[in-house]
């Protein structure tokens, strides 16, 4: 006997969902590696598919067996492949992709050497409707900030914080419709270079003396920060549009700095970076 298939009867209250599917899902992920090719880690994803307001219910069962299908394979050039098929699987017009993981990279602290891991809080989100592609990366850098008020009025030293840099961008579209490739560890340079210090994860004395000059020597305010950011994305030309924000956990306040800004580039020519400096 077969049995009912109660998610493909219909419904009459004349409600369409824009997203049905499953979410907070952990599963074993690879990502491409700037400098290893790949990398494995934990993924935390939401998929979901438009639902029309004819049908009753989707197919949950399909997700777990489309992810399980591409063996957790998302890179900016798969996903494309991996929301074609949960259109197709589930009849739907339109699907998404949402993945939040941590990404590791191996920094050697400034004076020492010495190496250890340290991971950054990343995220890819994708939806296409079949004609366009929707994606956007996300990367979450801890960096260090020293008050440049705080260096200018004091007789010796000057109050710093750890701060946290999210840079969430879509890149623009090569010739055959894919995104441009942006590496995570190209945002995590952009990020650091822009305050005061990195922060690592192993410092020896010899380290701490560098970084604590470092960022005396470069001091930011938090509205500096997501500025140099955007100067340095703006002359990016694989960047389509971005938002920059950072939050400085003060530690002199019983409070957090915090400042944001998005761009979209338009049809005015590319800045150099040169003078996107001057200009800011």
């Amino acid at each position: 006997m077969g049995l009912v298939d109660i998610q493909n009867s219909q419904d009459t209250r004349q409600v369409e969902l824009e997203q049905v599917g499953v979410r907070d899902l952990s599963y074993p992920i690879t990502v491409l590696d700037q400098h290893s090719g790949s990398q494995h880690t934990i993924g935390q994803l939401s998929l979901s598919v438009h639902l029309p307001e004819e049908f009753k219910g989707t197919h949950m069962s399909r997700f777990i067996e489309i992810l399980h299908s591409n063996r957790g394979d998302f890179t900016m050039l798969t996903m494309p492949n991996i929301l074609k098929e949960l259109r197709e699987r589930l009849s739907a017009k339109s699907a998404r992709i949402d993945l939040r993981f941590p990404y590791f990279m191996e920094r050697k602290a400034p004076a020492s050497g010495q190496s250890a891991l340290l991971d950054y809080q990343c995220a890819f989100i994708a939806q296409s409707d079949g004609t366009e592609l929707d994606f956007t990366m996300q990367v979450t850098v801890p960096v260090t900030t020293l008050c440049p008020c705080s260096k200018a009025i004091s007789d010796y030293g000057a109050h710093n914080q750890r701060g946290y840099l999210t840079i969430e961008l879509q890149p623009s579209l090569d010739d055959s419709g894919k995104p441009h490739m942006i590496w995570i560890e190209e945002l995590v340079e952009v990020a650091e270079s822009s305050a005061s210090a990195p922060v690592y994860p192993l410092l020896k004395r010899i380290d701490e003396r560098h970084v604590t000059m470092q960022a005396y020597d470069n001091p930011v305010f938090v509205e500096d920060i997501v500025r140099n950011v955007a100067v340095k994305l703006r002359v990016d030309g694989r960047v389509k549009k971005f938002t920059v924000e950072c939050v400085n956990h003060e530690s002199i306040h019983n409070h957090s700095a915090y400042a944001r800004t998005s761009w979209t580039r338009g049809g005015v020519p590319l800045l150099t970076e040169e003078k996107a400096l001057v200009e800011a």
